[in-house]
């Protein structure tokens, strides 16, 4: 049998901005949520997030969100990694209204729900030092929880 094994590639904190509500669609609730920016930082990376990504989310009949994330990371020194993110936020709708301000959320434990994500990521390859060219090959994973101005990941590479 084959093992995973990880290791910490970042904390993440992304804030969020408006979140639009587009409605009921065929495929269930969809909200969309923008990133108003926020910070990572890891022992081999650092930086911040561009506020120009969202999370393209969708409540399913079940109450599950759907996580169906874009960002723009930009290290410490000025090199930028597109980041693809998914997952899912299984949580009931009465923790959800409850997370709807920032004296609940303070309240809540992240085992009042589950908030899994899994990352992929693209870097410049072309030309210059190629820094972070290694991050083009890895899967990574995330476990998060609600904050009072957004949302902070722990994400850890998959060795």
């Amino acid at each position: 049998m084959t093992t995973l094994d990880t290791s910490l590639l970042f904390e993440l904190h992304l804030e969020l901005g408006a979140i639009d509500t587009v409605g009921r669609t065929p495929y269930g609730q969809r909200v969309i949520g923008n990133l108003g920016g926020g910070r990572f930082e890891g022992a081999r990376l650092r930086g911040t997030v561009l506020p120009s990504g969202g999370d393209w989310g969708l409540f399913t009949p079940d109450g599950t969100l759907s996580v169906d994330g874009r960002m723009c990371l930009r290290t410490d020194d000025g090199v930028l990694i597109y980041a693809v993110y998914a997952g899912r936020w299984a949580i009931t709708p009465e923790t959800m209204a409850q997370l709807a301000t920032s004296e609940q959320i303070a309240k809540h434990d992240p085992s009042d729900y589950y908030l899994r994500i899994h990352f992929l990521f693209e870097t410049e390859t072309s030309s210059g030092p190629r820094r972070y060219d290694w991050l083009n090959r890895l899967i990574a994973v995330g476990s998060g929880r609600r904050v009072a101005d957004g949302i902070d990941y722990s994400v850890f590479e998959i060795l």
